[in-house]
């Protein structure tokens, strides 16, 4: 996993924690593997950080473009709009999320804990989109 240089020493602070905490990572290769293309990357469901590439739906640079974001098991995690948009789309199977499966993320779990023990903001709170699978230090 690639991130920024300022952020490198509270990421592995937290995937040791989520590592004590038995948390499943599916897959965790860099978005090289697939051809810098986000899409083919969580269709993989895989755990991932920098990708140089702008903010969904947007021409702003993303948060992983800055090495800043961190996006874990995206299949269990999908990024869903209120008009019905779930990415990736093998995500659907996830978008209730009630479910408790392995790999999913909820508020206050020892994923979003971690995080956030470090400052960094969870998707899954967002308004419109969210996007379950995403952390970020800014925010954003």
């Amino acid at each position: 996993m690639v991130v920024n240089q300022k952020v490198a020493g509270d990421v592995v602070a937290v995937f040791h924690k989520l590592f004590d905490a038995r948390f499943p990572i599916r897959r965790m290769n860099l978005v090289d593997a697939y051809g810098g293309d986000d899409d083919a990357s969580m269709a993989a469901d895989n755990t991932s950080a920098f990708n140089c590439r702008a903010v969904t739906g947007g021409s702003a640079w993303s948060e992983h473009a800055f090495g800043r974001a961190i996006d874990i098991n995206p299949i269990e995690n999908p990024y869903m709009t209120a008009g019905g948009t779930v990415e990736p789309p093998a995500g659907r199977a996830f978008a209730d999320r009630s479910l408790r499966a392995p790999g999913m993320i909820h508020p206050g779990d020892a994923v979003v804990r971690a995080f956030a023990s470090f400052g960094w903001v969870w998707g899954g709170t967002w308004g419109n989109p969210r996007d379950y699978q995403h952390f970020s230090s800014t925010g954003r």
